[in-house]
């Protein structure tokens, strides 16, 4: 109902579990997808995880029943653009719909890094392979440092005294050079790549 509601959104489809949802999805063009954390059969990380190998898939929100989900780390992991719990204010589930289909994430970073820091213990260790950070310019993982540890793109311009759309297009880049689909994920690489340390 609350989607239906508004004139730039539509419901085109509903699925009781992942297995459900994968197949109605190979048949049904869709820009976002709500998604579940549990359900029933297939769950929601192995869904997102499956859905976003597929060329052209949609943008995946998770839903989830508490904010610190193991869960909804995973989803992340997997290709997630965010997540929201369950009793977000409708207001709240149309601004992240919005956000995720113009490519943005769905989360404030600060939201995300308090997800990480919780689940930091399970993080893998770095891999021996060449360094992924080659290929950014100085400014560039020094951005990528700020927005790992959940500046806004407002606070990044503010400390390194450069205009915001100045970091928008640093922040661009960074995504394009580590095949990272949005900011969320830019995140989770730099705790994985121990750029970024819980609690600091």
């Amino acid at each position: 109902m609350v989607v239906d509601s508004q004139e730039d959104m539509t419901v085109i489809g509903v699925a009781g579990d992942g297995r459900e949802a994968l197949d109605r999805l190979a048949t049904t063009s869709a820009d976002v997808v709500l998604m579940d954390v549990r359900m029933p059969r297939l769950d929601g990380v192995e869904t997102t995880r499956r859905l976003l190998s597929r060329d052209g898939a949609p943008k995946v929100i998770m839903l989830t029943t508490y904010d610190l989900d193991e869960h909804a780390f995973a989803a992340l992991r997997a290709g997630a653009s965010g997540f929201l719990v369950k009793d977000a204010d409708p207001e709240e589930l149309l601004a992240a719909i919005r956000t995720v289909h113009r490519g943005d994430a769905v989360i404030a970073p600060s939201t995300t890094r308090r997800l990480l820091d919780h689940m930091a213990a399970d993080l893998p260790v770095p891999s021996t392979e060449p360094d992924p950070l080659a290929a950014l310019t100085e400014r560039e993982r020094e951005i990528l440092l700020l927005v790992g540890k959940g500046r806004s793109n407002a606070e990044i311009a503010g400390e390194l005294h450069l205009s915001e759309g100045t970091v928008k297009t640093h922040v661009w880049r960074i995504l394009m050079k580590l095949g990272l689909r949005d900011r969320i994920q830019a995140v989770v690489f730099a705790y994985e790549h121990r750029l970024i340390r819980p609690g600091r």
